[in-house]
């Protein structure tokens, strides 16, 4: 957290979530586990040894950045997800983050997941679909905190791998015809997405639109071709209706066309600010999102996968920028309402969060 405590009033926010992967919420405790119950190996002696594995900065991308001696991100991710394994595993994983995420105040999240890491180990989907359905049931019915969750596509999959996931996932969607079982609603982009422009995966976007479902997309900070990506992803995908939202999406700032189509299309960004913070200084990436801001392009702020990016959640990202940023207590407000606003909940679920918004900024009418 660079020495930053966690003030009362961040405390206080009501919190939505709208970028989160489920497995990056994995903490160490849960994986040592669950690595032991399902006699999963692992490389690391003791537990000690575990958590101090976890204090790195990993490798972000090899093929952009060299190699600096520690694992990559995404290799230590999945080695995380082998220890997920029948359905109440993937129960356990998503009640331990929402347990968290009570204790943060997130009231509402969208949390991101995929079926192929798991189903290429050989776990059946219906373990892994079941597991999070259960949870989003008893997250919202034992902690109060109510999800929708969103379908990844792994960007770094053979595509036709990728529309088998979706296919086979779509009876545990919230469908427009109303047969599914309401776990997602939307479909997103996940993992590597080097050299795998968002357009790959236009007929999974189409086979997602026609059963009702939103549209998102990951667009990685300072990624190759980052600007063309985005510019797919709002003018050309979904046979041009363009995405819902876009996740990262902070190199918009290099394109005036980009900042003005978000704008214009009303798409907002999902930050996640301490996942670029490991690798920007201070000085340079907060400058970056105040700029969005004074500029009028719709954000919110995310934590992405917080027990692989030092155990930095919600709270702590939005705390960054409280601090860095020079937000106001109703700046932050608003962040929170962007967030309230470009969620895909109910409308009750949105007025009641909206309404203790008001009631913590002391009744400020920031909403009419």
């Amino acid at each position: 957290m660079n020495g930053l405590q966690i003030t009362p009033f961040i405390t206080s926010l009501p919190k939505v979530e709208l970028h989160v992967h489920i497995e990056g919420t994995l903490t160490p405790f849960l994986r040592w586990k669950l690595a032991h119950k399902n006699n999963i190996p692992l490389r690391y002696p003791t537990y000690e040894a575990l958590l101090g594995s976890y204090r790195i900065t990993y490798n972000h991308r090899r093929e952009l950045n060299g190699d600096n001696g520690a694992p990559t991100f995404l290799e230590t991710y999945y080695e995380g997800c082998q220890v997920l394994c029948t359905e109440d595993d993937f129960y356990e994983l998503g009640m331990t983050y929402f347990k968290k995420a009570k204790d943060m105040n997130v009231r509402y999240v969208e949390p991101f997941f995929d079926t192929q890491a798991h189903t290429k180990r050989g776990i059946p989907v219906e373990a892994v679909l079941n597991g999070f359905l259960r949870a989003q049931y008893d997250g919202a019915k034992e902690l109060g905190v109510k999800s929708n969750w969103i379908f990844c596509f792994l960007r770094d999959h053979p595509v036709e791998e990728g529309l088998e996931a979706l296919r086979s996932a779509l009876p545990w969607a919230r469908t427009k015809d109303g047969k599914g079982k309401g776990l997602f609603h939307a479909v997103g982009l996940a993992s590597n997405e080097y050299d795998r422009p968002p357009g790959l995966f236009e007929e999974g976007f189409l086979l997602a639109k026609e059963a009702g479902l939103h549209v998102t997309m990951h667009c990685d900070v300072d990624q190759k071709d980052v600007v063309e990506h985005m510019r797919e992803g709002v003018f050309d995908v979904g046979a041009g209706a363009g995405t819902d939202r876009i996740d990262h999406g902070l190199n918009a700032i290099d394109s005036p066309e980009l900042m003005a189509a978000l704008k214009e299309k009303n798409i907002g960004l999902t930050l996640c600010p301490h996942a670029y913070h490991r690798r920007q200084a201070t000085e340079v990436l907060f400058p970056k999102i105040r700029k969005l801001w004074d500029e009028g392009v719709q954000f919110c702020i995310n934590s992405d996968d917080p027990t692989y990016m030092h155990d930095v959640w919600i709270d702590g990202n939005m705390m960054k920028v409280y601090k860095y940023c020079g937000f106001t207590e109703p700046e932050m407000g608003k962040l929170v309402r962007n967030a309230v606003v470009m969620s895909w909940a109910d409308e009750e679920t949105k007025r009641e969060i909206l309404v203790d918004l008001e009631r913590v900024l002391g009744g400020e009418k920031l909403f009419s």
